[in-house]
């Protein structure tokens, strides 16, 4: 699967995360957020190698449910999943290693 970018106006439930097969990455944040900007290209220079990982990018913020389930503070924050178990997270990733290490994580348990 290919890099997300753009934020789901809708976001999927929990029990909707919950029940995804395979590896997946969810991505917290907003489209205005300097952070998350700035690690969009640090994400991109890594998930092409990972073709078998979904990824979902959901817009957070107040109010919004999915993001208060996985604790979510800071943007972006990146859960990495395997049938619905976190296996890796990220918040505000500043390098290529660190989003590398959480894919090699996930790709080598799931």
């Amino acid at each position: 699967m290919s890099m997300t970018t753009a934020y789901a106006e809708i976001e999927p439930s929990r029990a909707e995360v919950d029940a995804l097969q395979g590896p997946t990455l969810i991505e917290f944040g907003t489209v205005w957020c300097g952070h998350c900007k700035a690690a969009q290209p640090l994400l991109e220079a890594v998930i092409a190698d990972y073709p078998q990982v979904r990824h979902l990018k959901v817009e957070d913020g107040s109010g919004r449910r999915l993001g208060r389930s996985f604790q979510v503070k800071l943007w972006p924050t990146m859960i990495f999943l395997c049938e619905g178990k976190t296996l890796a997270r990220l918040v505000r990733p500043t390098n290529v290693s660190e989003i590398e290490e959480a894919f090699e994580q996930l790709t080598g348990e799931c």
